[in-house]
């Protein structure tokens, strides 16, 4: 998630929460937004954020590396608080029958909604797309 407008750039779901899901998920991220160098990437203290591989991912693309304290939930807050809200609007209102169904659901959510239509306080009441395009002269 971009804390400035709040859009999801990059994601990933798997069976398992290991590093490749959130290498997957920076790929799509590098590969969608091409970062300029310096970029911060803020996370928990997971051990998928502190494998090596995704160290030098983020090294690899000039990005620096930002942790929370241990055990500090509000220090990503910001994503916490989507987590909530995504399982208040989505994931408890509906029994999935297979992960396939649930990815559709989540990718629906996330690129179909969340970015282009849900509008945010934080964003005078505009989607994350809309905030981008307005503040950032983004066609």
């Amino acid at each position: 998630m971009d804390l400035y407008s709040r859009r999801f750039i990059g994601w990933s779901m798997g069976n398992h929460i290991t590093r490749h899901l959130v290498l997957d998920a920076l790929q799509t991220a590098i590969n969608t937004w091409q970062p300029a160098k310096g970029l911060i990437i803020h996370s928990d203290r997971g051990a998928q954020y502190t494998s090596d591989d995704y160290q030098q991912m983020l090294t690899t693309n000039g990005m620096k590396c930002s942790m929370s304290a241990a055990r500090n939930c509000y220090d990503n807050a910001v994503v916490e608080s989507f987590f909530g809200m995504m399982k208040r609007e989505l994931t408890n209102r509906y029994k999935y029958r297979t992960r396939e169904e649930a990815t559709a659901k989540v990718f629906e959510y996330i690129e179909c909604f969340y970015n282009i239509r849900r509008k945010h306080g934080h964003l005078r009441y505009l989607s994350p797309n809309e905030f981008e395009r307005k503040t950032l002269n983004v066609n």
